[in-house]
């Protein structure tokens, strides 16, 4: 891991709280004891503690001498998520939702090929998704620095915002209606679903419309920033009359 995604040892990441750093999570070991102020300040600034073995920390830091604690960098700034939704909506664009998308290489490899296509927003849920680090950026070919991105505790109360502001939410999933037969609705919420699980229940819940990546091989399934690539070439050929 890149030196400048990561701080080590408890004061330098005290202090990084306190500067109001963007921080992804911060990494303690198991055998170490946590100073409260650090705990207090990340409950604060909603940033997760992870524990972790020791090796796991010295690791990333790339040091022993750790104290036990390594935070990591954001190499971002998160986007207000009202302030998204109402570029979005302003636009009459397209917003990203990677739903609890876990491998940085795909979420990177999304990134690249939304901002190509003229995607106005990226959104991601705080839990169980990859954190934008150095893989990601490197994946996206630097993207990431152009695009906005928001970080959401819920996934669905975000997308029922953006609906009563006027937005439709479409998620690719199987059993939908084909995708290239479909009239996109704008501005447009298009939820991509995670590696193994697909879209959540509580997102299909919320959903204007499922769309589906008509498959005629015997291998059934593509791999999710596969999966995106169709789908955002379908949707920007409407959107920008391509």
């Amino acid at each position: 891991m890149e030196k400048k995604f990561v701080i080590w040892g408890r004061n330098p990441v005290v202090e990084a709280l306190k500067s109001g750093k963007e921080l992804e999570k911060i990494m303690i070991a198991h055998d170490s004891k946590a100073p409260k102020e650090l705990v207090k300040l990340a409950e604060k600034r909603k940033v997760k503690i992870q524990k972790v073995p020791r090796k796991k920390v010295e690791d990333t830091a790339g040091t022993k001498k750790t104290q036990g604690v390594v935070a990591i960098l954001s190499p971002v700034s998160y986007w207000n998520q009202n302030d998204l939704i109402d570029k979005i909506i302003k636009e009459d664009g397209i917003l990203v939702v990677l739903d609890h998308i876990t491998d940085p290489q795909n979420v990177g490899n999304i990134i690249r090929t939304a901002e190509v296509l003229g995607v106005g927003g990226i959104v991601i849920p705080k839990e169980r998704s990859s954190p934008i680090n150095e893989v990601v950026v490197k994946s996206s070919t630097g993207a990431v620095f152009y695009i906005p991105i928001a970080k959401v505790g819920s996934l669905r109360q975000f997308l029922d915002k953006f609906k009563k502001k006027g937005g439709w939410v479409v998620s690719v999933e199987k059993g939908g209606k084909p995708i290239h037969k479909v009239s996109f609705p704008f501005p447009l919420a298009l939820v991509l679903g995670s590696e193994g699980k697909g879209v959540s229940k509580s997102v299909l819940d919320v959903s204007d419309m499922v769309v589906t990546i008509p498959m005629q091989g015997k291998i059934t399934s593509l791999n999710v920033s596969a999966a995106a690539a169709v789908s955002l070439w379908e949707v920007s050929k409407q959107k920008f009359e391509i």
